[in-house]
């Protein structure tokens, strides 16, 4: 056997071999298809999309629950005027108070004017202007020790809800305590959200 023909052996066993690796590697085409690829593992890091729901919040026009001896007439409120909420309104009438008592001491008639009902409004304007013909020293608020929903009624479309206050007032050199019912009044048909200051009366 010459030396040619044992080179043709070697490179036609090679080419065998290099064959045979590439049908391992790629598989039987036609049949099988070619070899897919491994599907990439998933990010184990959570997307945002997967990340873990809020609690659940409250839902706004969730029906309130009304107790207390108030109960009644808050509930005929909130039928006609389902926007009204205690906690809402007791905020505004803290505020109320302070602004309004504030007012009074500093004799603002501008600034009591939008706030109180036409009668409250006059007696009051009279009671600054006695108190100024007479020097008196105004009182004015230290702090709301108790404020809460007394009782609250609807007649036809005007709401009413009383308001006890417990506040401290002072001069500047003596303190009293003033233990008051507020009632403020609103028309739930109005489009106006803001409630009045209808009456005063001094609690027992």
């Amino acid at each position: 056997m010459s030396n040619p023909l044992i080179e043709v052996l070697i490179l036609a066993a090679v080419a065998l071999f290099v064959l045979w690796r590439l049908y391992s590697a790629l598989g039987r085409g036609g049949d099988e298809g070619p070899m897919q690829r491994p599907a990439p593992q998933a990010d184990k890091r959570q997307a945002p999309s997967e990340a873990p729901s809020p609690q659940p919040r409250r839902v706004d026009n969730e029906r309130p629950i009304f107790t207390g001896p108030a109960a009644g007439g808050l509930e005929d409120i909130y039928n006609a005027d389902p926007e009204f909420r205690t906690e809402d309104f007791m905020r505004g009438a803290k505020a109320a108070y302070q602004m309004i008592v504030a007012a009074y001491a500093r004799g603002d008639r501008n600034a009591l004017r939008p706030l109180l009902d036409d009668d409250v409004y006059e007696a009051w304007d009279a009671a600054i202007a006695e108190r100024d013909a007479s020097g008196a020293r105004p009182f004015e608020l230290l702090r709301i020790k108790r404020a809460e929903i007394e009782r609250a009624e609807l007649d036809g479309s005007i709401a009413r809800v009383m308001v006890r206050y417990e506040a401290e007032l002072g001069d500047g050199e003596t303190t009293r305590i003033a233990r008051e019912i507020w009632t403020f009044m609103r028309d739930v048909h109005s489009g106006d959200p803001n409630w009045l200051l209808d009456d005063v009366d001094v609690a027992a």
